[in-house]
């Protein structure tokens, strides 16, 4: 991957970071005034779909079949990418403060990496490693969770969940080898995970309520829909269509740790809209996460300059242990 790319495709991270840290600060007062998880979730995915289906039909231009060839990544990324991950994430929100449901969800990158090395049988780089605990450290910092929502060991399991689906979210986003475009796979997938979930509250397989009255937003008191307005488009339709298009371009690694902004950008959102202060902190916890993001690119980085170089010898050079594997078996090399 090209240097230029890696960083365009941190700068799209960012903004998929700075929207996405809008959702719980605008979800929450309709959680307040009644509504469901399941209900808000799906107002939020059809909108943010919605608003994304004539970008994605332009980006297709009648080619179907890339839809179809792309099924089960739509599939994944509608079911579980979208429905479940907020589902179980809002339904932490009813029971846990949004501090501690952030940390625990964006814990996700850790998860990625520990699976990483399971499944490849290789300890990750040394750089790698020292990113992960220096971005986690400025994870807690920065969120700084604290007492008063109580032990409530059904909240912290939702939060787990929401772990592991915003892990599979990024793996499913970073594999463009189907040519389905990332607003394509937004749209595609909003949809889809807000029809699934529409569907089982109608049924009743989940819980399903909403309440049309004015909620309190900001200090003041606005319309059910100003609140799910923006987050449809905002936190939503930009979110995913940018998160996407930076995760096919990173790769799930880095940009599950690019994610990490999104607490930043919720911090400083307090600080703008809600007249919260920055602490002390909170700033080195910015900090950190930024450091933590700088580690993991340059393992990326460097990844990448092994491969131009190998490129430009013949003999074949055996991998170093601290490489991430090839696809095949580590005593097998691939005909690529």
């Amino acid at each position: 991957m090209k240097p230029s790319s890696t960083s365009l495709g941190l700068v799209i991270a960012v903004i998929a970071a700075a929207t996405f840290g809008m959702s719980g600060a605008f979800i929450k007062p309709l959680l307040e005034a009644g509504w469901s998880p399941a209900a808000a979730v799906t107002a939020r995915a059809l909108i943010g779909g919605l608003v994304l289906a004539p970008l994605a039909l332009f980006s297709l231009r009648g080619s179907w079949v890339v839809l179809w060839r792309a099924r089960w990544r739509i599939v994944a990324m509608g079911l579980i990418g979208v429905a479940g991950t907020q589902l179980v994430y809002f339904a932490a929100l009813q029971r846990i403060p949004v501090n501690t449901a952030i940390l625990i969800e964006y814990m996700a990158p850790l998860l990625l990496v520990g699976f990483v090395w399971v499944t490849s049988r290789r300890m990750p780089s040394v750089v790698v490693l020292i990113g992960s605990v220096v971005a986690v450290a400025g994870l807690v910092l920065v969120v700084s969770p604290r007492g008063g929502g109580g032990f409530d060991l059904v909240g912290l399991g939702f939060a787990t969940l929401a772990t592991v689906g915003c892990a599979i979210y990024y793996v499913v986003a970073a594999r463009p080898s189907d040519g389905l475009p990332p607003v394509a796979l937004a749209a595609s997938g909003l949809v889809l995970g807000g029809l699934v979930l529409g569907i089982a509250g109608l049924t009743g397989l989940v819980p399903f309520a909403a309440t049309f009255t004015t909620v309190h937003l900001l200090g003041t008191t606005v319309s059910w829909w100003v609140p799910l307005i923006v987050v449809g488009v905002f936190a939503t339709a930009v979110a995913y269509a940018s998160s996407i298009t930076a995760t096919e371009m990173l790769g799930s690694r880095l940009a599950s740790f690019a994610g990490l902004l999104e607490v930043i950008a919720a911090a400083l959102y307090a600080w703008i809209l809600l007249g919260e202060d920055l602490t002390v902190p909170q700033l080195i916890g910015g900090a950190l996460i930024l450091a933590g993001i700088a580690f993991v690119r340059a393992e990326k980085r460097g990844a990448a300059t092994m491969l131009e170089a190998g490129a430009n010898t013949e003999p074949v050079v055996e991998p170093s242990p601290s490489e991430d594997p090839p696809l095949a078996t580590p005593v097998e090399s691939s005909g690529g």
